[in-house]
């Protein structure tokens, strides 16, 4: 910043110089040039050094604060056991349930993966259905969407996926027969519980 602020002065009695002296007057705009072109570059040059020095000080505050940026950018990963979830209206198995629910925790600002029993396609449609045909269904993407191999229960992964995203589970299973393997389930607030009152949806986000 010394430059340009130089550069401004010296133009700067340039301009006193032309229109004070006889016979200097050719000097004037010249030097009327000069200054304006300095106080541009020394105005930038203020500029640059406040966003540099507010740059500075971010960067102070993530060295002080190393996690809370991350947090911030961390998705509030939410897993939604969709086989159990699907029945909460009127008992019987509906993709729209399951896609109000979807919904609602996204604009929670929850980030919804949905873990289905490999039966969940047939008792919706008739037939099976794979991640990405439930992704379509619901509107997520194919990466959130899991339909478990047939045989295999769908319970142990969706307590694997919520344990490895740190994320609550939506259901209202109570999980008993993996309390010993994941105590975890037994927390307050863990379990989200949900379900239909008078036709409208609600969540027990806050427990």
């Amino acid at each position: 910043m010394i430059v340009p602020l130089f550069l401004f002065v010296v133009s700067g009695a340039g301009v006193a110089v032309a229109l004070l002296l006889p016979g200097w007057s050719d000097l004037l705009l010249f030097a009327v040039s000069c200054a304006l072109a300095s106080l541009i570059l020394l105005i930038r040059a203020i500029v640059t050094r406040s966003i540099r020095s507010r740059w500075d000080v971010i960067g102070a505050e993530r060295r002080a604060r190393p996690g809370l940026f991350r947090r911030l950018l961390r998705p509030r990963w939410v897993v939604v056991d969709g086989s159990n979830v699907m029945h909460w209206k009127d008992g019987t198995p509906q993709i729209e349930t399951l896609r109000e629910v979807v919904q609602l925790l996204t604009a929670l600002g929850y980030a919804p993966g949905v873990v289905f029993d490999a039966n969940a396609g047939y008792k919706i449609s008739g037939r099976y259905r794979h991640d990405w045909a439930f992704g379509k269904l619901l509107g997520l993407p194919e990466a959130r969407i899991m339909v478990v191999p047939k045989g295999t229960p769908a319970d142990p992964q969706i307590l694997a996926a919520a344990g490895h995203l740190k994320a609550r589970i939506v259901t209202n299973d109570r999980y008993r027969d993996w309390a010993v393997a994941h105590p975890e389930v037994n927390e307050p607030g863990q379990l989200i519980r949900g379900g239909y009152r008078d036709g409208v949806l609600w969540l027990d986000v806050d427990a």
